[in-house]
């Protein structure tokens, strides 16, 4: 489904839907708890990236509740990933068809039904944008209900049938935010969590690869594309994903591709297979054999993780690879404006975020449905210069090197 269709049918039907849940939930007698929860959903359907920083609260989860059994909704496109991270079971992972919505309305009827089979005991929400979660929590006739709530603030109303309200708060990192979701199922402050003061979590664990998994990647990498043998590779990530306007301009990638290239690096330019005109501009621009167009060239996030371990450096824009890196030893750029890294910055150290605060920015939070009000000339990026990144990525190649 576009991403505009998923809003308008939250705007229209997700208000209504939640008030009619929050009318039956005050005239009905509540479920009672049972103690500590023994069979917990996680509603995560959002973006890969926020799974990376939800793999504290799933440590969290296992610590507090270890005899609990786990379980996780996502979309299907994001299954991959919680398989990698080994988050839950494989059989305990609920998947949701989004690429259409008829597939959505089968699949979500199918989630409801094996939710009420299992019997749970909580269910905590971790969607800041959509109230189809919200929905999916009620349904799922649990007695506890863990999920961001709007407290007075406009926008963001999602039922008051939300038992375990956490205040969503736009100053404080999303991985610190799901940890408070795990503190409210029995916190007795209000509002909930304010008794739990968490540092913020480490890196999270590396993916490890069976022996030659790697090896076996660099080794067709360097059968594919030759000119990359014996040369340092960075790899740039130009696409915005389904947010275009947190693109940094593909006019400022080629220069920094074209001032890499001639100091001795190789660029690889990755992404999905609709990148590819993405791929192609930077690789017509540099007009050099060191430069190759690798969008659409893993086929899986397994495969991707298996490429930076050959890279030196990642610059990507916000999103998904900036997050995945994580996963992985590979150092990072990543550009934020629209959005803001005190929200979302990736956690390991080796992680460096440009930001230009500008009085817009961010303009894309929970509060707007990630509907940006800008007319598409996003300052925010555009005023981070090639020169800037350029001197960074010298800096951190210079590190890794000497390392």
């Amino acid at each position: 489904m576009k991403i505009s269709l998923q809003r308008a049918l939250d705007r229209l039907l997700g208000p209504p839907i939640c008030a009619l849940f929050s009318l039956i939930d005050r005239l009905r007698p509540g479920k009672p708890e049972a103690g500590a929860p023994r069979r917990i959903l996680v509603i995560l359907l959002s973006e890969m990236g926020s799974l990376v920083l939800a793999q504290a609260m799933f440590a969290r989860l296992k610590q507090n509740y270890p005899d609990a059994s786990l379980h996780i909704m996502v979309f299907a496109k994001n299954r991959e990933l919680v398989d990698l991270m080994g988050l839950v079971p494989a059989e305990n992972v609920l998947t949701l068809d989004d690429r259409s919505l008829a597939g959505f309305v089968i699949d979500s009827l199918r989630a409801i039904v094996r939710m009420r089979g299992l019997r749970l005991d909580a269910v905590i929400d971790c969607e800041l944008f959509s109230r189809v979660s919200s929905i999916f929590s009620y349904l799922s006739g649990s007695a506890l209900h863990a999920g961001f709530h709007r407290h007075t603030q406009e926008g963001l109303y999602r039922g008051s049938f939300i038992n375990r309200p956490v205040l969503y708060n736009p100053y404080r990192h999303l991985s610190l935010q799901f940890l408070t979701l795990v503190a409210a199922l029995e916190s007795k402050t209000f509002p909930l969590g304010k008794e739990f003061l968490e540092p913020m979590p480490g890196d999270p664990p590396p993916l490890v690869f069976p022996p030659g998994e790697v090896t076996a990647m660099t080794a067709r990498l360097h059968a594919d594309y030759p000119a990359l043998a014996g040369k340092p590779l960075v790899l740039v990530y130009p696409s915005g994903g389904m947010l275009p306007i947190r693109a940094w301009p593909l006019a400022s990638y080629a220069t920094l591709c074209a001032s890499l290239i001639a100091a001795g690096y190789a660029v690889g330019v990755i992404g999905l297979k609709e990148d590819r005109p993405l791929g192609q501009a930077l690789v017509t621009h540099c007009a050099s054999d060191s430069c190759v167009d690798m969008t659409g060239y893993t086929k899986s996030v397994r495969e991707l993780l298996a490429l930076f371990h050959r890279a030196a450096l990642l610059v990507t824009n916000d999103g998904g690879p900036g997050q995945f890196a994580a996963l992985t030893p590979i150092p990072s750029i990543v550009f934020f404006g629209p959005e803001t890294p005190q929200l979302y910055r990736p956690l390991p150290a080796r992680a460096h975020c440009f930001h230009t605060a500008l009085p817009c920015s961010p303009c894309l939070t929970a509060y707007n449905h990630r509907a940006s009000p800008c007319d598409g000339d996003n300052q925010c990026l555009k005023q981070i210069s090639p020169g800037q990144v350029l001197a960074k990525v010298h800096e951190m190649l210079a590190a890794g090197q000497a390392l």
